[in-house]
């Protein structure tokens, strides 16, 4: 089929200019990756400025636990971004409709079993985590409020791989526009005028995030009628769902142990009291609103690799993953002068605890300088991932990021105390950029081919 009978919106990045096609894809996707953490930001900046310090550590305690429970869509969205690119690249518009398909059927049947998982284990992963007493209640509520709703939170993530995949990444910054517009509103009115406290928060969270699902699924089928979402079609493709995991699982597997990860230190952090671990939510925050240009360019490159691979243009390939790292360190060295002098002021945006402005100030004060680690590890797994290749950025992955970082983390807590724990991130970090570069220059990565084949 041809590509150009499906919408006017794809984007085909198998011709022109390289630059342009991931400077226009990341963009779309730098804005909407910035209204997402804007209204997580929000619920921070609402609970630690008219709740409680104890609740703004409940907030961030409950985001690690949350992620884990959709890592496994996550990776999923990865691989159907991944299968979805190299069909496009390839012509291959009947494959798109059976990855579409075969995905929703499995979002269908998979999402009410994970959310009870989530409500029946939320209390002992937080026994776990080592909460406090006096943050224990406000966490706990929160978790059970948003895990009730993650059917919101995944199927967004499944829409956005589905665009992804043909190159769009416009319409999932409408999506979040929505989103954040709404949970800045219901926050606002469910904490200051309702007085719900932390349940507020969630209330909001999970309504905003489930507008965004529903809103992408009614966009998708009046823009792409070739492959419209019907997710009680049940039409799945048992060969290309295995090729779809065979990409996603490993990617999902990664999620869900960097968030174990996360989790095992944040038990760390909760053992030096409330203002670290509230100091660790709001330090959190701002590397995640300064790493989201990275992410945005790692998520061009991914669909940009995918279809180059389709199409079998390798020098297209090579090409955009030079330019992918310049693009992701340059942005580190001008997000490390803004954010480092300033990493005081930036945190006391959340709070008026100067424990917990501390507490994050610490964090970016040992993570900023070696920022451009992580960028070249997140930029080089993505490529792998574009060509089919999900192992290897899992194995790198969860090595640096639990292997490595936790342990380190804890020794030098236990030997040198809190003040130097969050060193521990760097170490991991060396390694993964060392590996994936290692790794690529190797060419191995070539060898999984492309699905389209």
């Amino acid at each position: 089929m041809e590509r150009g009978k499906s919408s006017h919106k794809l984007r085909n990045m198998t011709e022109g200019s390289i630059s342009g096609h991931l400077l226009a894809f990341a963009f779309p996707m730098f804005l909407g990756s910035l209204l997402q953490q804007l209204y997580n930001m929000v619920d921070s900046w609402v609970v630690g400025r008219f709740v409680s310090e104890a609740a703004l550590a409940a907030v961030g305690i409950g985001y690690p636990v949350i992620f884990m429970f959709t890592s496994l869509f996550m990776g999923m969205s990865n691989g159907t971004t991944v299968a979805i690119a190299q069909y496009y690249g390839a012509g291959k518009m009947d494959r798109v409709r059976d990855v579409v398909d075969t995905t929703y059927t499995f979002f269908t049947l998979a999402v009410v079993p994970i959310t009870v998982l989530a409500l029946v284990i939320a209390r002992p992963v937080l026994l776990l985590m080592r909460v406090e007493a006096g943050t224990m209640g406000d966490a706990y509520l929160y978790l059970m409020i948003v895990s009730g709703g993650l059917i919101g939170a995944i199927g967004y993530n499944m829409n956005s791989g589905i665009l992804q995949g043909v190159g769009n990444s416009r319409a999932s910054l409408l999506f979040l526009g929505i989103s954040a517009v709404m949970n800045i509103i219901l926050d606002l009115l469910f904490v200051l005028q309702f007085h719900w406290g932390v349940a507020g928060v969630a209330i909001a969270t999970i309504i905003s995030q489930l507008c965004s699902w529903l809103f992408g699924v009614f966009y998708i089928n009046r823009n792409y009628t070739a492959f419209a979402i019907r997710p009680f079609c049940l039409r799945f493709d048992r060969k290309l769902f295995r090729k779809i995991m065979g990409i996603g699982l490993p990617a999902g597997i990664q999620f869900a142990t960097v968030s174990i990860g996360m989790m095992a230190i944040m038990s760390q952090v909760n053992a030096f009291g409330t203002s670290y671990a509230a100091g660790y939510n709001v330090g959190n925050k701002l590397d995640s609103m300064a790493f989201l240009p990275i992410q945005a360019i790692a998520s061009a490159i991914t669909a940009f690799v995918g279809q180059n691979v389709g199409a079998k243009k390798e020098d297209r390939v090579h090409r955009g993953v030079i330019l992918g790292i310049l693009y992701a360190v340059g942005w580190c060295g001008i997000i490390f002068a803004v954010l480092y002098p300033a990493r005081f002021l930036a945190a006391s945006f959340f709070t008026d605890s100067q424990g917990a402005v501390n507490g994050a100030a610490l964090l970016l004060q040992c993570i900023l300088p070696v920022y451009p680690l992580f960028a070249v590890q997140f930029t080089m797994c993505s490529v792998m991932r574009g060509a089919g290749e999900s192992v290897v950025p899992m194995l790198t992955v969860v090595t640096s990021q639990v292997l490595l970082r936790v342990p380190g983390v804890y020794l030098l807590a236990h030997f040198f105390g809190p003040t130097y724990m969050y060193y521990g991130f760097g170490i991991g970090w060396f390694f993964g950029a060392a590996a994936t570069v290692i790794y690529f220059f190797s060419g191995r990565w070539k060898r999984r081919g492309s699905l389209a084949e």
